[in-house]
């Protein structure tokens, strides 16, 4: 019997594109089971649950693990890596992952520490030119990258 080939990806998802979509997608693809892990953050005014919620919408076999009490310290520092990496290992904990996607140079560490293969999806944007960072500075100029449902929350919470 063949192992399952478990995949996961983690971000804030604030909010979530079509370039967080092309990683989610590819990671369908490929395995046979997907998580994503959501991140509070402030950076949007939309909580955790809502825009799991927009990944459940399109993708109802994914599975979602809340990360809400996720440190504040981000970095590719020793110190920063280690405090991200002992938290994301208690999420999913018990959790037999056998690939980490993601879209960032960050993708080799978290494989790297849970012993994991790295998928890295259109690391340089060539595909989906576009981040959730630019998207945020203006929905409107960047709609095309971004689910009309998405786009309507977005416009509720301003």
């Amino acid at each position: 019997m063949k192992n399952k080939n478990i995949g996961f990806t983690i971000g804030k998802f604030a909010p979530l594109h079509k370039g967080h979509q092309l990683l989610i997608e590819t990671a369908i693809k490929e395995m046979d089971e997907v998580y994503c892990v959501v991140y509070d953050t402030e950076i949007i005014d939309i909580n955790v649950e809502q825009r799991a919620k927009w990944i459940k919408k399109l993708y109802p076999n994914v599975n979602i693990i809340f990360a809400y009490d996720s440190p504040k310290q981000y970095g590719l520092d020793d110190e920063s890596v280690n405090i991200q990496m002992e938290y994301l290992s208690s999420l999913i904990n018990g959790i037999p992952v056998t690939h980490f996607y993601s879209s960032e140079v960050y993708g080799e560490k978290v494989a790297n520490y849970l012993k994991i293969e790295n998928r890295i999806v259109d690391l340089e944007r060539k595909n989906i030119p576009i981040n959730a960072t630019e998207i945020r500075k203006n929905y409107n100029e960047n709609k095309e990258y971004i689910e009309n449902f998405i786009l309507l929350d977005l416009k509720n919470y301003k």
